[in-house]
């Protein structure tokens, strides 16, 4: 009696091929003769049942993409290697942008780290000097004597409409005693005033001169004042004190000065500000001082301080 087999439909398109080691069946082995039987074989049935694809492939079957899923496969020579001509304009923009950034990156590290060595050079080449020079401050005073004119007691005690007019005639003494090796040079521009309780009385300009190291200069500062006007609690203040025989009196002056170190080195102009308290013992002619000590302030030298 012949098999009948039923085909089972394949999962994929193309037919299953026939599994190794066994032969398709023909027309030749579809009948058996009776006289040979198989004693090994099953007994025949009118259906068999159909073995699963698997078990005719060594691999398992590629699985079938979900519904709705299309799988588009492009020869590898249509390819396109560059963007369409209405973008190429927009892909070149966009493919120079890490380069550009690149570039950027690399000056400014550039720009920062010559900045740092400039910086670092800076400091190096100050400290040097500072170390070789030692710059200091010079120091200022006033000498014992002062002239005044305008102050006396007929003017505090029926003042003028138009106000005082003092005069004042100081020598001031600045000692560079402390710098061997650095020079002062004094520029003109500067100036010096005297003034009581806050109130400016004259001023007048600071000569501009060279100060050699280790050298002492007394200067001679001419002040004058015009239009000083003195509340009634100012002049019986100042009355009080010219009856003790000590008015205390502000001398300031600021002065712009050129540090030369050597022949050849300069700084920049640098404010020399100095503040003295002094007192003398009357307000007209030549007057004694007593120098209560003068202060200093220099930026932006920080050890002058």
């Amino acid at each position: 009696m012949a098999d009948r087999v039923h085909s089972m439909p394949s999962p994929s398109s193309s037919p299953l091929p026939p599994p190794p080691g066994r032969r398709r069946p023909d027309h030749h082995h579809h009948q058996q003769s009776d006289a040979d039987p198989d004693p090994a074989a099953a007994p025949a049935t009118d259906e068999t049942t159909p073995l699963h694809p698997s078990f005719f492939h060594d691999r398992p079957l590629a699985l079938s993409p979900p519904p709705g899923t299309y799988i588009i496969q492009v020869p590898k020579d249509q390819v396109l290697r560059s963007p369409p001509p209405d973008r190429a304009r927009r892909y070149k923009k966009l493919a120079g942008r890490p380069a550009r950034r690149r570039r950027l990156r690399r000056a400014c590290c550039l720009s920062c780290a010559a900045l740092l060595a400039i910086l670092a050079a800076a400091a190096a080449f100050a400290g040097a000097v500072f170390l070789i020079f030692r710059p200091r401050a010079p120091s200022f005073s006033v000498p014992s004597s002062l002239s005044i004119r305008g102050l006396d007691a007929t003017a505090l005690a029926s003042p003028p409409t138009a106000g005082l007019s003092p005069a004042l005639d100081a020598a001031v003494r600045a000692d560079n005693g402390r710098n061997g090796k650095v020079g002062v040079e004094y520029r003109a521009g500067g100036n010096v005033a005297v003034s009581y309780a806050g109130q400016r009385l004259a001023a007048g300009p600071w000569p501009a001169f060279r100060q050699a190291p280790r050298n002492v200069t007394v200067v001679a500062a001419a002040m004058r004042g015009q239009g000083v006007r003195l509340t009634d609690a100012q002049r019986r203040q100042l009355a009080a004190n010219r009856a003790a025989r000590a008015v205390p009196l502000t001398v300031e002056a600021r002065v712009p000065v050129h540090l030369r170190f050597g022949k050849v080195l300069r700084t920049w102009t640098i404010d020399v500000k100095v503040r003295c308290e002094v007192a003398v013992d009357r307000l007209d002619g030549n007057a004694a001082v007593v120098n209560r000590g003068c202060r200093v302030r220099v930026k932006p030298l920080w050890w002058w301080w």
